[in-house]
């Protein structure tokens, strides 16, 4: 290559070098005017940052006082455990805010124990609804299959209308109008009879919401209809015959509504823990679950409880989360009496941690043993065989301890109940009577009380034996127990005992009576006895506008302002007396 050559490149290099050289300056100024910009973005994020997490923390704390506030003012146990649990939670939210301030985002916020706990029970529901779907299918319930098989992967499809209709006619041995007319047509209805539509209260119901069940005559009338091709009637003929199926009492129809039962169970369960911001515990583990657990164990009113459907039933139990919620569904199961009242026993005592053993014991005694009535010893054991060995030997004790019956035919029943059990030291039950239980002995104490009441004896007589019995054993959890046994009782017996009960036989005030009385006052406007407050008052009311100056009525007034004035003012000013 020549010179001039050499040199005409090396112009326009440099030329192009500066060019670039100066696009480069003009890149650098602009993102160090962006990067100035974001410094500034940033500084006013943090800000934002820092002030939101200020107040965050500071209503966090607010609220965690309000709780512990709260908690520490309810009438429950362990009330110091739940409020340090709520302390550490504080400071666990303190340190986590403090962490992210210093910018520390490496910082873990430690999950709190009740929802992992939640997170497991929800795959645990889960999972153990697909098996009970399938177990359902294979019995050949009257459902359609798909829809029962699509509660494996959409369990909420368990509440909607179509479902909720299905579930009904299963239970009653019908079917819904609308799956008759879809699968057969409107031929097929002339085989039904209408149980929805009704010329007076209900003339025109919705098609959907109409249910119909099949006629006495079904079969013959199957055979006559001409207008239904014969793949239809074999297909109706097997739907009628897998309603009655699930209708009987055998044990096929058993284990059918049974893996049904469980299987509502598991979805009402998982429903609640998917929903607890709108659905109300008490409707779900006062009612509808206690239901559905009694509905399982107990297969009819005569039989025997079955350990296995109990460990059944138990194994659902496990799912509940909160001992509270597990709690309220036991104690509510068993309230028509029978054997389901006996399985709310036994439930009770089979729990790992039983709450009030004593008393559980008690009632499960004064159950098992009605007033004046001495059971067959081996009808008992068979019950008592559901429960551990060691409950087994208490329930043995307090029956040989029954006041209801007399002292030898206690211990002759509850020996004969210890033999069929195998157990041994059988002699030195009936000798020791000195180390009753506490709670054993206070509930049959207030249950004599209890009876006067039922009896309708005079307010001087069950005064008396209160005021008796609390100069014997005063303590907070007689007092307790007496104003317990008291709201027991209908309003007008507890105003007039509670009028008699501070005076003694010779006129003088019983030494305790005004701590009593303001226990009393204060347990009754208490909200927590808002029922028997509203019944009081009403009563009170009804014998102001009858005779304005009862003597009851103004003797009550006076104890209630001797105890407590505040209180009383509100009972006048409820019942309508003038201060």
């Amino acid at each position: 290559m020549t010179g001039p050559e050499n040199a005409t490149v090396g112009g326009v290099s440099e030329g192009e070098s500066s060019k670039n050289g100066h696009g480069l300056d003009l890149k650098v100024e602009q993102l160090e005017s962006e990067v100035r910009a974001l410094e500034r973005e940033t500084k006013a994020i943090r800000q934002l940052l820092e002030r939101a997490m200020e107040h965050r923390q500071k209503s966090h704390s607010e609220l965690v006082l309000l709780l512990a506030g709260l908690v520490s003012k309810l009438p429950i146990n362990e009330v110091g455990v739940v409020v340090s649990r709520l302390v550490e939670h504080n400071a666990q939210v303190g340190q986590f805010h403090a962490a992210i301030g210093r910018g520390a985002m490496d910082t873990v916020f430690v999950e709190q124990p009740v929802l992992q706990t939640l997170e497991q029970t929800r795959k645990g529901l889960l999972a153990a609804i697909k098996p009970v779907v399938e177990e359902l299918i294979q019995s050949e319930p009257p459902f359609e299959k798909e829809m029962l098989a699509s509660l494996s992967t959409q369990p909420d499809n368990f509440f909607s209308p179509g479902m909720v209709r299905a579930n009904r006619c299963f239970l009653k041995g019908h079917v819904p109008r609308e799956r008759i007319v879809r699968e057969f047509g409107n031929d097929a209805l002339a085989l039904f009879n209408d149980l929805t539509t009704d010329p007076k209260l209900n003339p025109r119901p919705k098609a959907e919401e109409i249910v119909l069940c099949f006629k006495d005559d079904f079969t013959s009338q199957l055979e006559l209809l001409a207008s239904l091709p014969e793949e239809k009637k074999r297909a109706l003929l097997e739907l009628y015959q897998r309603v009655q199926r699930s209708k009987g009492s055998t044990e096929p129809a058993r284990l059918q509504k049974g893996a049904f039962q469980r299987l509502s169970f598991l979805i009402e369960l998982l429903h609640y823990y998917e929903h607890q911001n709108t659905e109300a515990p008490d409707v779900l583990f006062a009612q509808r679950l206690p239901a559905l657990v009694e509905q399982l164990v107990i297969t009819g009113p005569d039989d025997p409880l079955d350990e296995k459907l109990i460990l059944s039933a138990e194994q659902l139990l496990g799912f509940v989360i909160s001992p509270d919620h597990r709690r309220m569904i036991i104690n509510n199961i068993g309230k028509g009496g029978g054997p389901a009242k006996t399985l709310k026993y036994v439930l009770r005592l089979r729990c790992d941690k039983v709450q009030d053993l004593d008393l559980s014991i008690a009632e499960l005694v004064k159950h098992l043993i009605p007033p004046s009535q001495k059971p067959p010893p081996e009808k008992v054991a068979v019950i008592l065989r559901l429960l551990q060995p060691e409950v087994q030997r208490l329930v043995v004790k307090a029956i040989m301890r029954y006041e209801k019956i007399r002292k030898p035919e206690a211990e002759a029943l509850g020996k004969a109940i210890g033999t069929s059990l195998g157990l041994q030291g059988l002699e030195q039950l009936a000798r020791v009577h000195a180390d009753l239980p506490v709670e054993v002995e206070r509930q049959m104490a207030w249950g004599k009380i209890k009876d006067l009441i039922l009896q309708r004896k005079d307010a001087t007589v069950v005064a008396a034996a209160i005021r008796e019995r609390l100069n014997a054993k005063y303590d907070g959890d007689e007092i307790r127990q007496s104003w317990i046994t008291l709201t027991e009782a209908d309003p007008m017996s507890l105003i007039k005992i509670f009028c008699q009960l501070p005076y003694l036989a010779n006129g003088k005030t019983d030494s305790i009576a005004r701590t009593v009385m303001e226990a009393y006052i204060s347990r009754l406007t208490h909200e927590k006895y808002a029922a028997t407050y509203n019944k009081v008052v009403n009563s009170l009311r009804t014998m102001f506008h009858a005779k304005p100056d009862s003597p009851t009525l103004l003797n009550f007034i006076a104890l209630a302002r001797w105890a407590n004035p505040d209180a009383a003012n509100r009972l006048c000013a409820d019942v309508g007396v003038k201060n």
